[in-house]
């Protein structure tokens, strides 16, 4: 457990706690996550694996079209006589 630092007033982050978090919600995008479907906390399990397994591989080598967000515009080629 992550305790608040003695003294503190007001919002403080708490590094570990924050982190942990981050890391539900990016579990919980995926829509089998998000409800509790599995009959069976081995499956339940399984399918947080994969999801993690989809992030990380989706963070190693991003979509080529959502990394280029804009795309230059192509000078025309001027022909002279």
């Amino acid at each position: 457990m992550v305790d608040r630092p003695a003294g503190a007033k007001g919002f403080v982050l708490l590094h570990h706690r924050w982190v942990v978090e981050r890391t539900f919600a990016w579990l919980g995008r995926y829509r089998r996550n998000s409800r509790d479907y599995e009959g069976r906390v081995e499956s339940s399990e399984a399918f947080i694996k994969v999801c993690s397994i989809h992030r990380m591989l989706r963070l190693l080598k991003p979509d080529p079209a959502e990394a280029t967000a804009y795309k230059y515009p192509r000078k025309p080629k001027i022909i002279t006589g």
